[in-house]
């Protein structure tokens, strides 16, 4: 396969929207992610991807925290339907604690 794409290898792909990416990395800017950017950089710059672009930084910083998030979110959902939490008495009723394993977090990667 040759290195170049056209917009006719992606038929089902939208146009994008005029100012989209601006406004995007505007956005990016006033957002600090979880995953902080020094440390974003430094795993690029450990598996060879040199960028001084902070933008480029933030915006793989936001799609590792997305990443993590629903990594985290599927896993806590296999917790409760294998029933892995336990009823604790709070004032005001009843709350439920999960505990998640790497039995969890294992069975995101094989769906």
């Amino acid at each position: 396969m040759s290195g170049s794409f056209s917009k006719d290898d992606f038929p089902n792909t939208p146009p994008p929207t005029p100012g989209g990416i601006e406004s995007l990395l505007t956005k990016l800017e006033a957002y600090t992610p979880v995953v902080s950017d020094a440390t974003t950089k430094s795993i690029l710059q450990h598996v060879g991807v040199n960028t001084d672009d902070p933008q480029i930084v933030r915006l793989i910083s936001s799609a590792a925290q997305k990443f993590i998030s629903d990594v985290a979110y599927d896993a806590l959902q296999h917790c409760k339907m294998r029933g892995g939490g336990k009823e604790t008495k709070k004032v005001s009723g009843k709350d439920r604690k999960y505990a998640l394993t790497t039995d969890d977090l294992g069975k995101k990667g094989n769906n």
